[in-house]
């Protein structure tokens, strides 16, 4: 954990093969991803302070890009 460069000290910012960045916890578990850095970490942070006030209901069905349309 100590090899990372942490921010806020709870999460990490690492730069993918597409040139996309993405945000990690400490347990490894992606949280954002973003066209640049100092997005990821804007929207990383606002992500974490909404979840930490209980604000994000982490129930909610996960949008996985699909379209279902009938003619």
């Amino acid at each position: 954990m100590s090899e990372y460069n942490w921010i806020d000290d709870s999460f990490r910012i690492e730069k993918k093969k597409w040139g996309t960045y993405q945000s990690f916890d400490k347990e490894g578990n992606g949280i954002i991803t973003s066209l640049t850095e100092e997005q990821c970490i804007f929207s990383t942070r606002h992500y974490l302070k909404s979840k930490f006030e209980n604000k994000i209901d982490e129930t909610v069905t996960k949008y996985d890009g699909k379209m279902s349309y009938q003619l």
